[in-house]
């Protein structure tokens, strides 16, 4: 299918940095959108996200290169995410083993590359002290890594088997069940899940004038 740009934000309906990466491309309405389909989507989509700051965009964009440099990384980052939505789709709905770690090789290879550290900082919002990430962004390619910190995080700080997929028809969403029944079944109600209680409905109506 091929991806089709659609003037509409990404959706953050995961529960989860990571799976709304892995939601940085899905099937609205049946069409294929692509929010990383080039360098500046991927900047976009990391604004959006929280991830990076406006500088940090304007300095990558405006370094010798930037664009074709920015556009190599945007296909890393798309690679990075259907890798890790087949690994998602294989896994979801139950505990991860210790067999599963032979199939994160690559975001392993990834993570050794992290040119971030943390620092004790000042906290603006509790008075008290707060650890706090510096992110360097000195190349594009450290664009990828507070993503892949997300998707380490996804796995060995949450429970995977609260992994869920979207129960809407054609849906390709993926969401973290943090339900207290852990009971989600739709990446929101204003979407899919308006849709499927219309249809129900509309089955019910069927069946009483039959």
């Amino acid at each position: 299918m091929t991806a089709t740009a659609v003037p509409m934000p990404a959706p953050f309906v995961g529960d989860h940095l990571a799976l709304d990466f892995v939601n940085s491309t899905a099937t609205p309405d049946g069409v294929r959108v692509e929010w990383l389909a080039d360098g500046a989507a991927l900047l976009q989509w990391l604004l959006a996200a929280k991830l990076i700051a406006p500088a940090d965009a304007e300095r990558l964009q405006a370094a010798k290169g930037g664009a074709a440099a920015l556009d190599a990384v945007a296909r890393r980052a798309r690679e990075l995410r259907d890798g890790f939505r087949h690994f998602a789709e294989r896994h979801a709905g139950r505990p991860l083993d210790v067999e599963a770690a032979a199939e994160l090789e690559a975001l392993n290879r990834l993570l050794a590359q992290d040119q971030s550290h943390v620092e004790v900082a000042a906290d603006p919002k509790g008075g008290g002290l707060r650890l706090r990430r510096v992110e360097p962004f000195s190349t594009p390619d450290q664009l990828l890594q507070p993503i892949a910190r997300a998707m380490a995080g996804l796995l060995c700080d949450e429970h995977f088997e609260w992994v869920r997929a979207c129960e809407g028809h054609a849906c390709t969403l993926m969401f973290l069940d943090r339900t207290k029944t852990h009971s989600r079944r739709w990446c929101s109600m204003a979407s899919c899940g308006n849709r499927a209680k219309a249809a129900a409905h509309r089955a019910r109506r069927g069946l009483t004038s039959s």
